[in-house]
């Protein structure tokens, strides 16, 4: 099934969906609640709760997109059911609140998808070669398992069947490529590049053609029996960052088989209450235990605010954190010596829900300005300067957005802009050596220097550049964003 609207831009990196708790795996029935409790004392509560929060935070915001966008009919962030393509032809703006840290780029498609019944699959037509286009695929954990488009599978059209771990089929007639997700359940966004404003309705087009349909139905035969319905628990903001979260931690571990690297991780989370067959109680436990667990979600979140210290000023940082379950266990050990990828991940979905992997594109990120202290529009006023022969280096475009440093979204302003990018090169005023000046303050520079103008809040604020198709010199480090500068 298919929707499609007349869009300017939009950006949702969201959701997900799976299975039941009678449909748990065999390694997750052998795990009974007593063996989740017994002899557990407060220190071992924390550190496991602890280690639970950071490895699972990822996947408790998917379920909070995925309530937002599919399962709350009466969310103004719906978006539709689970196996339908959808376009939204519109600007995402300062009210759209599921998503943090979005992106209003380019005109966006996004669908999530159940395997549990069978395979689907996605077509996408021809269209021309200097147009970037790509399906980025996402699985529970967040990992970006798989892409279909212009830097992976080219600009001809094609058919790719996504099957779920426990398909065993053969390739069918006329499909390009079988992609196996390691979830049976996956989310799907939907990048297709617009050159200018008046390029809407050849997008449009091209986002007519897209298509996501049963293997069954591609067949042309009766689709099997549908899976098992889910007893979805409603979503409470404010619990991503408590001990609530357990609640949604349990039950999207109810959703997954784990790799059997992880199998033991997960008996160890079973002694407090997660992934077994009983859903997760906190009241079940002493008072000790219970706050043991508070104070290990606590010490979880303050792990990823460390890492995002540690970090910040590495301006290819994001290359680093978003990627395939492979690609993150190399970049963990070759980029921060860590045993594993889960505070990564963690990290990458706090800052920025389904960033895209390194090689399709980067994001440069403001924290902090030239002198390392944190950015601060209220009482400062910054310059961006890019000389001429030192734009980003990318093979599709590049954009910088900003965002509110409270909320982590887009914020009101005069001129509703919330970015600028290498489509508006046209439009920018240009100093006499050529390079390119902005500015970021929350008042105007001026109206001969507001086609240069990026507004800023009235308070915190941070800038997230976005590269689609770097080059080797930006994913290698040869190139390097500029420094932001405080204006004195």
């Amino acid at each position: 099934m298919k929707k499609i609207g007349l869009i300017l831009s939009f950006f949702a990196l969201v959701m997900l969906f799976g299975c039941t708790k009678e449909e748990t795996t065999e390694t997750q029935k052998q795990v009974t609640a007593t063996e989740s409790t017994q002899e557990l004392t407060p220190a071992e509560a924390k550190a496991i709760a602890k280690e639970a929060y950071v490895y699972a935070f990822p996947m408790v915001v998917n379920y909070k997109t995925m309530y937002m966008y599919v399962l709350n009919k009466k969310s103004p962030e719906y978006k539709g059911p689970f196996n339908y393509l959808g376009c939204d032809a519109r600007l995402f703006t300062p009210e759209d609140k599921a998503v943090v840290t979005p992106n209003s780029d380019t005109p966006y498609c996004m669908f999530w998808v159940d395997l549990r019944q069978e395979p689907v699959v996605i077509s996408v037509p021809e269209m021309e070669p200097e147009r970037f286009y790509h399906f980025q695929l996402i699985d529970l954990y967040t990992h970006n398992f798989a892409y279909i488009g212009t830097l992976t599978t080219g600009n001809g059209s094609g058919k790719y069947l996504i099957a779920g771990p426990g398909w065993k089929g053969q390739k069918p007639e006329g499909i390009n490529e079988v992609i196996n997700c390691e979830t049976d359940i996956f989310f799907g966004v939907v990048r297709t590049q617009l050159f200018n404003p008046e390029d809407i309705d050849n997008v449009k087009k091209i986002q007519d053609a897209y298509d996501l349909k049963g293997l069954s139905a591609y067949l042309g035969k009766e689709a099997p029996p549908a899976a098992l319905k889910i007893d979805f628990p409603e979503w409470k903001e404010g619990e991503q960052f408590n001990a609530g979260a357990f609640t949604y931690i349990d039950f999207m571990l109810s959703l997954i088989t784990p790799v059997d690297e992880e199998k033991e991780l997960m008996k160890r989370f079973a002694k407090i209450g997660l992934g077994t067959d009983e859903r997760f109680d906190i009241n079940k436990f002493s008072p000790e235990i219970a706050d043991a667990l508070k104070d290990g979600v606590k010490e979880g979140f303050k792990e990823l605010e460390a890492f995002i210290e540690r970090t910040k000023k590495d301006p290819l940082g994001s290359a680093k954190i978003f990627g395939t379950r492979e690609f993150l266990k190399e970049s963990a050990a070759k980029n921060y010596s860590l045993p594993n990828f889960y505070i990564m991940r963690a990290v990458a979905a706090h800052m920025g829900l389904y960033g895209n992997s390194g090689a399709e594109a980067t994001y440069p990120t403001y924290l902090v300005d030239s002198d390392g202290t944190p950015l601060n529009a209220s009482d400062n006023n910054y310059t961006l300067t890019f000389k001429k022969e030192e734009l980003p280096p990318v093979k599709a475009f590049w954009s910088l957005t900003m965002y509110d440093g409270k909320t982590q979204l887009f914020i009101q302003n005069s001129l509703d802009r919330y970015l600028l990018n290498s489509t508006m090169m046209d439009q920018f005023k240009k100093e006499e050596d050529g390079s390119i000046i902005f500015y970021i303050q929350k008042d105007s520079p001026g109206k001969d220097k507001e086609a240069n103008w990026l507004p800023a809040p009235d308070g915190p604020m941070y800038m997230v550049m976005r590269l689609y198709g770097p080059e080797p010199d930006a994913l290698e480090g040869r190139w390097a964003p500029p420094s932001l500068q405080k204006v004195q």
